[in-house]
């Protein structure tokens, strides 16, 4: 039976402590493959797991104008039944 595991943020420190991959992976039963994946996305994320991001204003921009053309559509496909 596979395990199937996901990154715990709360683990991160652990992820610091200069201990080798192999170490870890022994000590909590994990391939260190996957200890070593982990590492490296903690260090490119600046130790920041969270799935939330920035969503910039151009972004927030054509969100807006996306809802807006969809509610522009509409009502003009009632209008063109009228």
């Amino acid at each position: 039976m596979s395990k199937i595991l996901f990154f715990n943020p709360t683990c991160s420190p652990i992820l610091d402590k200069g201990r080798t991959a192999k170490e870890l992976s022994t000590e909590y039963d994990i391939n260190d493959g996957i200890i070593r994946r982990w590492r490296r996305e903690y260090v490119a994320k600046s130790g920041d797991f969270s799935k939330k991001r920035a969503i910039s204003s151009e972004e927030l921009e054509l969100k807006a104008l996306k809802k807006e053309l969809r509610e522009v559509r509409l009502e003009r496909d009632i209008l063109k039944r009228q």
